[in-house]
């Protein structure tokens, strides 16, 4: 590593620390002791949420995928799964219409279901293909 990268990797971890800590100093000058503690909860929950739900059912399809899949159509599934499943957490809050308001009718004004219906469609698919793709390939090799 020459020096020059050096000095600027470390100008760039310096701006990093100097950035969280305003950010600290920000949310702890503005919030009240309430809502500094019910964020902490929020983060708190989401770690214990990942490390016990998501994980256990990560491990659980993981396991299934193995023992019940041909090698030829693991890759594709796992993918499928890992798309549609992370895209799915984070569509939680619309999918659930949180922050829809009465009397604000543009807010969540879309048919997220729909729109996640759709993608999940997509998604299906095109794991579908990709496994009859390789499949295919997997029992004529000549094929390749």
């Amino acid at each position: 590593m020459t020096g020059g990268v050096g000095v600027a990797r470390l100008g760039l971890v310096a701006l990093g620390v100097v950035a969280g800590l305003y950010g600290a100093y920000l949310l702890l000058s503005r919030q009240s002791s309430a809502q500094i503690t019910s964020a902490a909860k929020w983060l708190a929950g989401g770690v214990v949420f990942s490390d016990l739900v998501v994980a256990a059912v990560t491990l659980a399809v993981g396991f299934l995928v193995l023992r019940f899949l041909p090698a030829a159509v693991r890759a594709p599934v796992v993918v499928g799964g890992v798309v549609l499943g992370s895209i799915t957490l984070l569509a939680v809050p619309v999918l659930l219409s949180y922050g829809r308001k009465p009397d604000n009718p543009t807010l969540l004004d879309r048919d997220f279901v729909g729109g996640w219906a759709v993608f999940a469609a997509v998604v299906v698919v095109a794991v579908a293909v990709a496994c009859v793709v390789r499949l295919r390939a997997s029992r004529h090799p000549s094929a390749r």
